[in-house]
């Protein structure tokens, strides 16, 4: 990886070579201010992985951000002024711009900044050494704090003292295990000095609202393989207070059973594997809706052809992978045909086609359709009305 005073960007990092972007560096660099790269972009250039929202930071103060955009010809967003945050539209994209800063006040919900004087003050005030990285508009590379040997050790370490960056802000504790499941080499263990801090304050994460901990836990179990990361979080018994009743060890289970069957990773689906509640976690409706189905649909007797006809495709593989991490369920060799036989089926009864009426009629169907599907949708019509009819 080299020291911190030789690195430089690869040749063509998407966001060294944005005109969108150069043309926001430009316009507060006219003013004389310096102006970096900051954050995910920068990690995630420096590991080979995709690009996340590329934000930048900046000695110039938030009036100054916006003064010096719009005389570029650029459009300004206040969207966080308290946090010395302006958005910078260029080519219809969204820039974050935000005034280095240091945190004078923390809760361990939310800060109180004020601006501070230099890149090494605002490095102080992140969470983790990796998300302290800061890149010129040349790619190359300033390292405040020790990041850089922790990129090329993939590994995740706070700031300084791991205790006190959670006391700022406890949701850091699941963003520690977050950024280990997407960042760190999971054949060595883990910080043990983030370990023990996250143990101490673990019972603090109550106080954490349900959205911050909902949309964490999503990212978290969007990584590629959670489970090593979920195993070390339930040790430190933050697992059990975040996701009461949840239980990590069926989640290596399910990720190999997702690469078996070719199912990418899937939020949701591991998180109906974690827990058959989601507990404190806030959750779109729609999302509760599909954790609640998925972990009935484990427990129903349907086979996968039924499922695929009555729940579609995706929830037919799903419940085929949770089965198999839950209860251990054989994986049919003939999954993929099941469920395209089940999800193409089309039920041939209608109810004008029974001289019945209320729940008889209601009745007929239900029991029509239940022989239809036992039959691996072979009835036809005319076989159906004549059981309905006779019997």
């Amino acid at each position: 990886m080299g020291r911190s005073d030789d690195v430089t960007l690869p040749l063509g990092t998407p966001f060294l070579t944005d005109p969108a972007a150069a043309a926001v560096v430009r316009a507060v660099s006219a003013g004389g201010h310096e102006v970096f790269f900051v954050g995910g972009c920068v990690r995630n250039a420096l590991m080979g992985t995709g690009a996340t929202d590329v934000d930048l930071a900046t000695d110039a103060e938030p009036a100054q951000v916006i003064a010096l955009a719009e005389a570029a010809g650029l459009r300004t967003v206040p969207t966080g002024l308290a946090h010395g945050t302006v958005t910078v539209l260029a080519e219809g994209q969204p820039f974050e711009v935000t005034t280095f800063r240091r945190d004078v006040e923390t809760d361990g919900r939310r800060a109180v900044v004020a601006f501070a004087a230099s890149m090494e003050e605002d490095a102080r005030r992140r969470d983790f050494t990796i998300n302290a990285l800061y890149a010129g508009p040349d790619g190359h590379v300033r390292d405040p704090v020790g990041g850089l040997p922790d990129i090329a050790a993939r590994r995740v370490r706070f700031i300084g003292d791991a205790a006190a960056r959670i006391a700022e802000d406890r949701l850091r504790m699941l963003r520690f295990f977050r950024f280990s499941a997407h960042y760190a080499d999971p054949s060595h263990s883990m910080d043990p000095d983030a370990l023990s801090a996250i143990a101490q304050a673990a019972g603090d994460a109550t106080a954490l609202s349900a959205e911050r901990i909902g949309a964490e836990m999503l990212k978290f179990l969007g990584a590629p393989d959670p489970a090593p990361a979920l195993a070390a979080m339930a040790q430190t018994g933050l697992g059990a207070v975040i996701l009461p009743g949840s239980d990590a060890v069926p989640m290596a289970r399910l990720v190999h059973v997702e690469g078996l069957l070719g199912l990418s990773p899937d939020p949701l689906r591991r998180l109906a594997a974690l827990a058959p509640e989601i507990g404190g976690l806030r959750l779109s409706k729609a999302q509760q809706k599909r954790h609640s189905l998925l972990r009935e649909l484990v427990g129903r007797p349907d086979d996968t052809a039924a499922l695929a006809y009555r729940f579609g495709a995706a929830a037919a593989w799903d419940t085929l992978a949770l089965r198999a991490a839950l209860l251990e369920a054989h994986l049919p060799s003939d999954a993929a045909a099941r469920i395209a036989a089940g999800a193409g089926a089309r039920f041939p009864l209608k109810a004008s086609d029974l001289p019945l009426e209320g729940k008889a009629l209601g009745d007929a169907l239900k029991t029509a359709e239940a022989r239809w599907i036992a039959s691996g949708f072979t009835l036809d019509r005319a076989s159906l009305i004549e059981q309905a009819l006779n019997g």
